[in-house]
């Protein structure tokens, strides 16, 4: 099956490892670290709205984070 992310994007539900909150995230050193690392990388799909949350996703050994509108009680109840 595929969850749907908005903008037209869906994901893999297989693939998806965890869904955040993009203001709880950052707050702290650590998830601002990883957002960074994974931008430099290259890593991170962006949204064309104001990003609220993110996914993260694993598939053929590529991990990709997805900046999305929907806040994560949203895509946990698409996600069911």
């Amino acid at each position: 099956m595929y969850l749907s992310i908005g903008n037209d994007m869906s994901v893999r539900d297989t693939s998806v490892i965890g869904i955040f909150d993009l203001d709880n995230t950052t707050i702290n050193a650590r998830g601002r670290e990883f957002l960074e690392n994974a931008e430099r990388e290259g890593q991170v799909v962006p949204c064309d709205d104001l990003p609220k949350s993110y996914i993260l996703t694993t598939e053929y050994g590529f991990n990709r984070v997805y900046l999305t509108s929907y806040n994560t009680s949203t895509l946990e109840k698409r996600f069911k």
